[in-house]
């Protein structure tokens, strides 16, 4: 299947930008050139309330952003990790999604702005991510939610870490998830699947090359990313995890990342709802705005956590 037409398009302009190499700058120059470049929509998508806080981590604090839909609670709790490598990304560049999430299912939007590598190495962003569903579910009536619908949401590295929460509150017996909803995640240390020496290089987004870049970022030494909390794929055991919406994109390095863990699920018995989107690559739901099956992506998701509601 070749890339779809407005895919086309977008790389095309993203091109002419000439851009350097992600993997060839220092990592806060990398976080600033990323934001300069983030287009901000003319009109946000209108939800009843958006406000911030701080909430305590183990040796510091997590800023999280809520976003409240219209109508009286008990709502249903989504929280999401935004993607970026765990070395990009913020509150801001999944505020869209979060919004649409917010709107569309009527559930209350909790954004984790999880600390960022290489300042804070692996397990880091994990503990924080697990921190702040802790927090909501412990918090969800002063939030107007309902903590027996509470479910996490992620893309590509908020995808890795929505997995891995996902496992910790299975581990540490202390939160109950309802959903889990994995978006082009990535699921392992391992840059050798099919679709990485299909789409990992040319003219198709995301390289082979910059995920190593990224991992290397997240991770001290090659062998933490062995460890579960950091290659979901690589835990032994992965039943009675919350069922699964997985989003992958065909022309996407990550796409075998998405499909194994699909299929590791639904061998450990976890009810797993697979959606592969033709000629799409990596991020193309945080493109809704100019892509088409980004909305139709978001749109799935809406319908797929109102039924799971």
């Amino acid at each position: 299947m070749p890339l779809n037409s407005q895919v086309q398009k977008y790389l095309q302009q993203t091109d002419q930008l000439q851009l350097p190499p992600i993997t060839s700058l220092d990592p806060s120059y990398a976080r600033k050139l990323n934001r300069k470049l983030r287009s901000k929509p003319l009109k946000p998508i209108p939800v009843a309330q958006v406000e911030e806080c701080l909430i305590p981590s183990l040796d510091g604090e997590i800023r999280l952003r809520i976003y409240t839909p219209e109508g009286n609670g008990n709502f249903p709790l989504l929280v999401y990790f935004h993607g970026g490598g765990w070395v990009l990304g913020d509150l801001d560049s999944g505020d869209p999604t979060c919004r649409a999430l917010a709107k569309g299912v009527g559930c209350v939007v909790v954004s984790v702005d999880y600390r960022l590598a290489p300042e804070y190495k692996f397990p880091v962003a994990a503990e924080d991510a697990y921190t702040a569903v802790l927090w909501v579910a412990e918090n969800a009536e002063n939030l107007q939610g309902d903590r027996t619908r509470l479910a996490i949401i992620g893309d590509s590295a908020g995808g890795n870490l929505a997995a891995v929460v996902a496992l910790m509150a299975k581990e540490r017996k202390t939160v109950a998830i309802a959903y889990q909803v994995l978006i082009y995640p990535v699921t392992q240390y391992g840059f050798d699947t099919p679709s990485y020496h299909q789409y990992g290089q040319g003219d198709f987004g995301l390289t082979r090359e910059e995920m190593i870049w990224f991992w290397n970022q997240y991770l001290t030494t090659s062998a933490d990313g062995l460890h579960p909390h950091a290659s979901p794929l690589f835990a032994h055991d992965l039943t009675d995890l919350p069922p699964a919406l997985i989003i992958a994109a065909e022309c996407d390095p990550l796409r075998d990342d998405a499909h194994l863990y699909a299929q590791k699920l639904q061998a450990a018995g976890v009810v797993v709802e697979y959606r592969e989107y033709s000629g799409m690559i990596h991020s193309f739901v945080g493109l809704a705005a100019v892509l088409d099956d980004g909305k139709k992506a978001i749109a799935d998701i809406i319908a797929q956590l109102q039924i799971s509601f």
